[in-house]
């Protein structure tokens, strides 16, 4: 006769199965392994941030908070700050990140939806070799092939745009043909092209893989509800991997940020806020330190690397915000499971 609901023979059938899973010595040590590997990274960070701290301590004390708000590079009379070449690292990211994204994330769903299968491993491999080009390569094909032939752009920009203050070069009046063409080199505009191409690549791997883990039900069920190829891509690819496109922004924002020999190679130095991304003349914090850091005094020194905190946590800042935003995704919630 079974056992009555309130029997105890009937509490101990209905009760789970508690499951003891013995952790033999190499689970122990690999989990050793990677709890010790995300403490040497953090870390390090922190370590990284101190040392920039201690080191700028001395020029921060001397300018406090005008060191955000003065535009002038001046250490040794104690005229310094990054107004400028903070504004030059912003704008120039930015027209980096404008450009390359929507590259990115053509070249990723043409990879991942569109391409043949034959040819996808090919496409892949160029798009990882591109992400391996060193930086000072992309800086020389900038400054002596691609500006030359950006001018035109450059100026066409202006004339339509030109109402626009970001738009505006001084010196030149719209439809003047005659107008010098040193006006619209080595400007921020030039700068973000090639460092648009340099972080193009890395958002464009990211961006591929979450691409490719969209569901594959879902997107037979898309086909068979009589949706087209680009509906499919719309209603299934682009909302599933809204983590990885805002992740892989994000990851090529930071590299934009800190580039610096190809910026180095292009832009002329100036040390004034300069908003217009058309014109001649520009700065970053990465090309600043890498100017002044052969010449510098130990006073000049310690400026440079207030400079360099302040792009250290700039970029700490940009990333942190990914992550955030990336877990709250449908695809960064999957792979945190």
């Amino acid at each position: 006769m079974p056992a009555g609901p309130g029997s105890g023979t009937g509490s101990r059938a209905l009760a789970p199965r508690r499951l003891n899973a013995a952790r033999g010595l190499g689970d122990r040590v690999f989990r050793v392994q990677l709890t010790a590997t995300g403490i040497a990274v953090l870390a390090v960070m922190a370590g990284v941030g101190l040392f920039l701290l201690l080191r700028a301590g001395q020029a921060l004390r001397a300018r406090g908070f005008a060191f955000l708000t003065t535009a002038a590079w001046q250490p040794d009379v104690h005229n310094f700050g990054i107004a400028a070449v903070l504004t030059g690292t912003v704008l120039i990211a930015l027209v980096a990140v404008v450009i390359s994204v929507p590259l990115a994330v053509g070249t990723a769903l043409f990879i991942s939806d569109v391409a043949p299968r034959t040819l996808r491993r090919t496409l892949v491999t160029m798009v990882d070799l591109m992400a391996a080009v060193p930086s000072v390569v992309y800086g020389l094909w900038g400054l002596f092939f691609l500006q030359q032939h950006v001018i035109g752009l450059s100026r066409w920009l202006s004339e339509w745009l030109g109402w626009i203050p970001l738009f505006t070069v001084d010196g030149t009046q719209p439809g003047e043909p005659l107008a010098t063409e040193s006006v619209f080199t080595a400007s921020t505009f030039v700068a973000g092209i090639v460092v648009a191409l340099m972080v193009a690549p890395i958002q464009c791997s990211v961006m591929r893989e979450v691409f490719s883990q969209a569901p594959a039900g879902e997107r037979e069920g898309a086909y068979a509800l009589g949706a087209t190829r680009w509906g499919m891509i719309r209603s299934v690819v682009l909302p599933y991997g809204k983590g990885g496109m805002i992740g892989g922004t994000m990851l090529g924002l930071g590299r934009a940020l800190g580039e610096t020999i190809a910026v180095y190679l292009i832009i002329s130095p100036v040390f004034v806020i300069q908003p217009h991304i058309l014109q001649t003349g520009s700065n970053s914090v990465s090309s600043l330190i890498a100017l002044h850091y052969g010449d510098a005094s130990d006073f000049g020194m310690s400026a440079l690397m207030a400079a360099g905190l302040a792009l250290f946590l700039l970029t700490l800042a940009v990333n942190f915000t990914a992550s955030t935003v990336v877990a709250r995704s449908r695809s960064g919630a999957q792979s945190e499971a």
